[in-house]
């Protein structure tokens, strides 16, 4: 793909962002999300394999039908209410329609299934670009009309997706599949959240960008597209494969790293809301994340599979990606626990 392209392809993705986030006219808002998904289809399809144009398709579909679903409640909310602003949501059935199209969008179990598969087709960057940037317009408009959604639903679908998120997490041997259900279990904790504290779903947000922009740039670096490649990764960069280490189980929630901040905070809270049984639930769940976490750090750090070539290092040439990035989003993937009182003030 030519500078040129990818350049346009990539401001527009930025811009339909934009866009939506800024906007307060539903129509405004989906003409935002349109231009965000028609960005990133050629991203996804620039490999020329039949898994990239498939996983293009996959794409393309759920994203209209979600896009559809977000026009059809819009109009049924203006002609209810005679509005078209997005804070004035107010009218039930519209509502339920917008949860379920915004859930297809993020990746929401039930509606999840189009994420592994999407993320297996690209390569690892436009795969970190659906896992990442691609939240943001979605959850724009979640935190805008998270007032009049339904609890009940997002904390069905919260807890789904986290148990899904981990369960289906398990049985996965290629990184980006695994980081696919990473991101559906991240999303369940943050839906589940939503209309109880939605500030606190803003953190888990940001924390979950960080963290995953930083997983996904180290086994770019590293160049691992499955659990085989991460065992032998430490002939690679042996300092990148210990930092991995920290970023899979900041992930996982594990103290003192950063992640486990927002599950704590989500914990207490439900606890605090008589959510005693959910709270558990999700606990459970993230516990089952945590098994396929500490299954790749434990492969890329403290054993070596056993079908390694009898040299000791691969041949190293000279590191021709950017480290920037990844240096920037590392410190506050790992070490930000000890912030917490200023972050929740």
């Amino acid at each position: 793909m030519s500078p040129t392209t990818a350049t346009i392809l990539i401001s527009s993705l930025a811009t339909g962002t934009i866009i939506t986030a800024s906007s307060f006219h539903w129509l405004m808002a989906w003409i935002g999300l349109e231009m965000n998904t028609l960005a990133i289809i050629p991203l996804v399809s620039k490999q020329h394999h039949p898994r990239a144009t498939e996983a293009a398709t996959k794409y393309f579909m759920t994203q209209a039908a979600a896009s559809a679903t977000i026009l059809f409640a819009s109009t049924m909310n203006a002609w209810q209410t005679g509005t078209w602003d997005i804070i004035n949501s107010t009218q039930p059935t519209a509502n339920t329609l917008l949860t379920m199209a915004l859930a297809m969008k993020l990746g929401l179990a039930p509606m999840h299934f189009w994420l592994p598969e999407v993320l297996q087709g690209s390569n690892m960057k436009t795969a970190m670009i659906i896992a990442t940037w691609q939240k943001l317009a979605p959850m724009a408009l979640i935190i805008q009309i998270h007032n009049n959604l339904s609890t009940t639903i997002l904390l069905t679908m919260g807890m789904i997706s986290s148990l899904m998120g981990g369960w289906a997490g398990l049985n996965q041997t290629q990184t980006r599949k695994i980081m696919a259900y990473s991101s559906i279990a991240h999303l369940g904790w943050m839906a589940a959240i939503t209309t109880i504290m939605p500030n606190i779903m803003l953190l888990n947000l940001t924390f979950y960008l960080l963290m995953t922009t930083s997983m996904f740039y180290a086994l770019i670096l590293l160049n691992s597209k499955n659990i085989k490649d991460m065992a032998t990764s430490w002939t690679t960069s042996p300092t990148t494969t210990s930092m991995t280490m920290l970023i899979l189980l900041s992930l996982g929630g594990l103290p003192p790293l950063t992640g486990f901040m927002p599950k704590w905070l989500i914990l207490e809270e439900l606890t605090t809301q008589n959510l005693t049984t959910m709270a558990t639930i999700m606990a459970i769940s993230a516990l089952l994340s945590l098994f396929f976490y500490l299954r790749l750090s434990y492969t890329s750090t403290i054993t070596l599979s056993p079908n390694t070539t009898t040299t000791k290092h691969k041949w190293r040439f000279k590191q021709t990606t950017n480290t920037l990035l990844l240096t920037t989003t590392l410190p506050m993937s790992t070490l930000m626990l000890p912030m917490t009182p200023m972050l929740l003030m």
